[in-house]
């Protein structure tokens, strides 16, 4: 089917994901005729943060992390004549949270392969954080709380230049997650504004900085988005800047690997 791999991937570690098993990803992989994947889990939100979601399943267990760490070695291993398994995490950036951030990466950084870094969680002008991605309702609280949808937007963009600059320590993932994630409810709760300014200057520090962008195809499959993320105009944008554009199918059930890829080769071979 195609000869890249799929570099952002969930797991049965995932708390809010499917249990499939990680073999059922890999074989699925290996039909597929992938060259990699990446298993890139949630890590488990800094400490002293409380998940803001309803059912605090946003990142998985510390307790965790290890198991999970030592099964990839071992399926790297089985599998090493046949595809390239990649130990990874996505990685909250949580502003505000920096410090326990690093200490993660720093405790782990040894034993990852692959990592992206992403924006999920929004810190409010009261101090409280929300979850942007959650579900349709909870964008709409989102929306009351910072205002109007544009305050939204506008601190989502802020918080992503913020993730780039950020100072996490030697094991920082150099890949920026999903950056448009904030159009997931675009179809019910529309924003005509285009943010250029905004866009250009985080493809300017991703440029700068020789990062990495998550090219995202789970967009395409969220009834209330319906697009990749980043959106083709900003994909565009940033393979004239030359930067490198991962592909990732952000899939939480082995079924959906590589899922949109179709849709997304043009954009590599530019690449």
């Amino acid at each position: 089917m195609t000869n890249f791999g799929d570099y952002h991937v969930h797991t049965p570690f995932c708390p809010h994901g499917t249990t499939d098993a990680f073999e059922e990803y890999i074989n699925t992989a290996l039909m597929q005729g992938l060259k990699a994947i990446s298993f890139t889990e949630h890590a488990p939100l800094p400490d002293g943060f409380i998940d803001p979601t309803p059912n605090k399943d946003s990142g998985m267990n510390v307790a965790d992390v290890s198991a999970y760490i030592s099964t990839l070695k071992q399926l790297k291993t089985k599998y090493a004549d046949k595809i390239t398994i990649n130990i990874g995490f996505e990685v909250d950036y949580i502003e505000g949270f920096e410090e326990a951030t690093s200490d993660f990466l720093n405790q782990f950084g040894e034993e990852i392969d692959d990592a992206i870094l992403s924006v999920h969680m929004l810190k409010s002008p009261q101090g409280a954080y929300y979850c942007l991605d959650f579900s349709s309702d909870q964008f709409s609280e989102l929306i009351d709380v910072f205002g109007d949808i544009d305050t939204v937007y506008q601190t989502y963009y802020a918080t992503l230049l913020k993730s780039i600059k950020a100072d996490l320590g030697p094991y920082k993932p150099n890949r920026i997650g999903h950056i448009t994630l904030i159009e997931k409810f675009k179809r019910v709760y529309p924003n005509f504004k285009q943010y250029t300014n905004e866009l250009n200057t985080i493809l300017d520090e991703v440029m700068k900085r020789n990062y990495h962008l998550d090219l995202n195809t789970a967009g395409l499959y969220k009834p209330d988005c319906q697009t990749i993320y980043p959106n083709p105009v900003v994909v565009k944008s940033a393979i004239k800047r030359g930067i490198p554009l991962i592909p990732g199918s952000d899939s939480h059930e082995a079924s959906t690997l590589s899922r949109g890829f179709d849709q997304i080769a043009h954009y590599l071979s530019e690449n």
